[in-house]
């Protein structure tokens, strides 16, 4: 059996990685929180379409290649809004609305647009509610720290409806820029009876999605976050010899590498069963929990190990610090995923 990833996603990670290297430009802590030249640039060579349907011109490499992306994303720890977008995207494309297609979708992939993910965290009360009839949908409720909402065109909001949780898209109107751990990127979503399109998918599609992609951008920041610690392990000297000559700091390095191969896979286990249409809920949130954990475990690691360095706020260190915190926090934590699930198996 071929566990490889195909050619076409491995060369898509490969150009990511060559113009993040290129292009990215980190903005100052607890500012910016979007590189448009980096986005820009992205858009130009195809990535943010490429792993959209065929059908609405993208270039078809699917869940698999968007976690690709995202890796090289994380690694690279650049602020762009490559997840909130291309998973927006793909539910609009999957929906089959026309009219929201070219609205939206087109110009996110040409990146003119940004979309922003609206969903509550795993276990945690909706934030917002729609009523509809013949005239159409409103949606009403608020919720907070949205990733890239301070930047987002249009939202995909989660709501509650008299049938149960549905899917909306809704213009990005009344969104109060946020500042958060250490950028400036989210924002304060507040919707009082905003005109609204729902979605034919349903919630759970847009929240597996969005969950893999978040592993996977996990995977990318602790990789990184890890080779760099063991290479200042492997040039920092205290008492005449390198500190990854030590026990203690090589057995917490061998840790680490452990989590993050643990990310790897079940990362992908998940992804791949998502890309297949298979049911996958118990391996997102396996997923999802290793992400969290694993990502607490190595970050901490990293930030030790370096020392006074790993805390510098204007150093590359703190940086991979927190965004994977960010990671670990984002749609529920290590115990919330536990929850889901306990639930999840109760219920087989």
């Amino acid at each position: 059996m071929d566990f490889a990833l195909s050619e076409d996603v491995t060369e898509l990670a490969a150009l990511v990685r060559r113009i993040l290297g290129e292009r990215a430009t980190p903005s100052a802590h607890g500012s910016g929180g979007f590189d448009r030249a980096a986005w820009a640039e992205l858009a130009r060579a195809g990535v943010i379409d490429a792993a959209l349907p065929a059908a609405v011109g993208g270039g078809g490499l699917g869940l698999l290649g968007q976690c690709a992306v995202l890796t090289e994303i994380g690694r690279a720890v650049v602020e762009v809004p490559y997840l909130p977008t291309v998973v927006a995207a793909s539910a609009i494309a999957e929906a089959g609305d026309g009219r929201l297609i070219e609205r939206w979708v087109v110009p996110a992939v040409r990146g003119r647009a940004v979309l922003a993910l609206a969903l509550p965290d795993a276990g945690a009360p909706c934030g917002f509610t729609a009523d509809g009839d013949g005239g159409g949908w409103r949606v009403s409720g608020a919720q907070t720290a949205v990733p890239f909402a301070a930047f987002a065109d249009a939202l995909v909001v989660s709501a509650h409806t008299p049938e149960g949780t549905a899917v909306f898209v809704v213009d990005a109107d009344g969104v109060q820029p946020q500042s958060v751990v250490d950028h400036a990127d989210a924002g304060l979503v507040e919707l009082a009876g905003a005109p609204a399109t729902r979605l034919a998918l349903p919630e759970a599609w847009v929240r597996e999605r969005a969950t893999v992609g978040l592993c996977a951008q996990q995977l990318g920041v602790l990789e990184s976050a890890l080779h760099r610690t063991a290479e200042y392990a492997r040039s920092r000297e205290q008492f005449g010899h390198a500190i990854g000559a030590f026990q203690a700091v090589r057995q917490r390095l061998a840790d680490g590498y452990i989590d993050v191969e643990a990310v790897r896979l079940t990362l992908w286990q998940a992804a791949w069963r998502l890309s297949e249409g298979l049911p996958a809920g118990e391996e997102v949130a396996t997923a999802k929990y290793w992400a969290a954990e694993a990502g607490h475990r190595v970050a901490h690691t990293a930030v030790h190990v370096h020392g006074g360095v790993g805390i510098d706020t204007e150093g590359d260190l703190h940086r991979y610090f927190v965004a994977a915190k960010r990671l670990e926090f984002t749609l529920g934590g290590a115990t919330a995923q536990l929850r889901v699930l306990g639930d999840l198996l109760a219920a087989s």
